[in-house]
């Protein structure tokens, strides 16, 4: 039965290592310094860009590819 105990307890153990190596890192301060490197985003520029897309000149059917052609085309 104590052996039992020892195998649980050192198999734990070899378990939560790992997460140990996962803890904190020396500096902390990683995280303000990512959020500085973001661009910024310029919404006036965003929507210019958004107005230059031209407008298709046909409506697109996403399904078209799985209908037939020629049932559009069927005469009553």
């Amino acid at each position: 039965m104590k052996n039992n105990m020892t195998v649980a307890a050192v198999v734990l153990a070899l378990i939560a290592t790992p997460a140990l190596a996962q803890g904190r890192r020396g500096g902390g301060g990683g995280q303000d310094k990512a959020a500085d490197t973001k661009p910024k985003i310029d919404e006036k520029a965003y929507k210019a860009a958004l107005d230059r897309i031209p407008e298709p000149k046909e409506k697109y059917d996403p399904w078209g590819v799985t209908k037939p052609a020629d049932a559009a085309k069927k005469p009553k």
